[in-house]
């Protein structure tokens, strides 16, 4: 199975980004995968995508590059099908638009897969007849505004299957979408195995990294945290990331005397060796589209404390296996439910191996089996843009029965890769 990915950029950081290559690698084990990136802004990416993942761009905005693609006047006219309703709209031209229609219309992959609404609106309008047309949500429709829910209600019809991140968002997207014969399917995101020891429980620190943003409400977590130093001064707290919200949240870390307690530290990558620095992970987010560093933590073998927003928290955490899930916005119950760890050392080292245990279950190797099978459903049922399409799995790999129809493919071969 040949399988493309369509990506904003892969040379950035972020968690679109990451959960792509984690996917891209797994796949790329038994398929042929490439992520194909609208943007290049850097000679390297950020995290590696994979010795058996191609990755390539589309529109080069390195200064330094003959290439260079920012003065280009047709970049410089706005785009027309990349939907004014995303947010990324602004980056997006006229140029974009031939680019990405040009690859979507030329591509010889069985599978191509969106990674954001306006990309996914492209592989439904511009794919030539014959690969399957996926487009993966990694945020949530609650959080989307109305005229960009209107423009995936009229688009995503013409896709295959719409994959979430959440079991939540997927209920969501049925029941308000309601995109007839197109599959909905809730798939997690993967978080690889850190290459470092788990936490042992006995770090007198708690954990917290991600944007420094209003929704990560980390101004929560510090009101939170000076309870918890009113009764246990020997705990120190580190926030792990950058952002707008820095200033502010140094003037509460100073007004509320806090400045040998709780620590900005910074953005870091890989962030593995710091989680296991410390003993329990805190996420007090009012929103969360999956919950990233929840995993994260977990897999270092900290048990997390977070609040039960709406999507993500409450279908990886186990309430008092794992870690603990706390109402919004309480910093009352934040305080509570950390010190409730700190101050039982066998509870807390207990609930850190169970989340190392449980946190396997978002292992790629795990995910990448999840979306195999679901791409092995589509094909064998053929692709919306196809008269008529057949295919048979054999070893992991599709093998065609006879050649996909319309589509100007070979067969597949007999053996090994597809």
């Amino acid at each position: 199975m040949r399988i493309s990915f369509l990506i904003n950029s892969g040379y950035g950081i972020g968690g679109t980004i990451r959960t792509t290559f984690n996917l891209a690698r797994t796949l790329a084990e038994q398929h042929e995968v490439e992520v194909v990136s609208v943007f290049r802004y850097r000679d390297r990416p950020v995290f590696d995508p994979g010795p058996g993942v191609r990755l390539r761009h589309l529109v080069d905005l390195r200064g330094h590059s003959p290439d260079y693609a920012g003065d280009d006047p047709e970049h410089r006219l706005p785009a027309r099908v990349f939907p004014r309703a995303d947010g990324r709209y602004a980056q997006y031209s006229a140029l974009t638009d031939r680019l990405i229609g040009e690859h979507l219309a030329t591509t010889d992959a069985h599978v191509v897969i969106g990674t954001r609404p306006g990309l996914n609106a492209h592989i439904a309008r511009q794919t030539r007849k014959g690969p399957l047309r996926v487009g993966q949500e990694h945020l949530t429709l609650s959080t989307h505004s109305a005229p960009l829910k209107l423009m995936l209600r009229d688009t995503y019809p013409r896709l295959d299957a719409v994959t979430t991140v959440t079991e939540a968002d997927a209920r969501d997207y049925r029941r308000l979408l309601r995109l007839p014969g197109v599959r909905v399917e809730a798939v997690p995101n993967s978080v690889p195995a850190p290459e470092v020891r788990p936490a042992d429980g006995t770090g007198k620190w708690v954990v917290a990294a991600g944007r420094l943003a209003p929704a990560k409400r980390y101004d929560l977590l510090i009101r939170a945290f000076a309870k918890v130093v009113a009764e246990r001064p020997d705990w120190r707290l580190r926030i792990y990331g950058s952002g707008r919200e820095y200033a502010k949240l140094r003037s509460l870390i100073d007004t509320l005397g806090l400045y040998n307690h709780v620590f900005l530290m910074g953005a870091a990558h890989p962030i593995e060796a710091e989680w296991t620095k410390g003993s329990i992970g805190a996420v007090t987010s009012s929103l969360e589209s999956f919950g990233m560093t929840i995993v994260e933590a977990m897999r270092c073998g900290l048990p997390v404390v977070a609040t039960d927003c709406p999507h993500g928290p409450g279908e990886i955490i186990r309430p008092g296996v794992d870690g603990s899930l706390v109402p919004m916005g309480d910093a009352d119950a934040v305080a509570a439910a950390l010190l409730g760890l700190i101050n039982d050392d066998e509870l807390r080292q207990r609930m850190g191996q169970a989340a190392l245990s449980d946190a396997a279950r978002f292992d790629p190797a795990r995910i990448g089996a999840r979306y195999e099978s679901l791409l092995t459903d589509l094909l064998a049922r053929g692709s919306r843009g196809l008269h008529r399409a057949r295919g048979a799995l054999l070893g992991g790999a599709y093998r065609a029965k006879d050649a996909l129809l319309g589509t100007g493919f070979d067969a597949l071969p007999q053996g090994g890769r597809a």
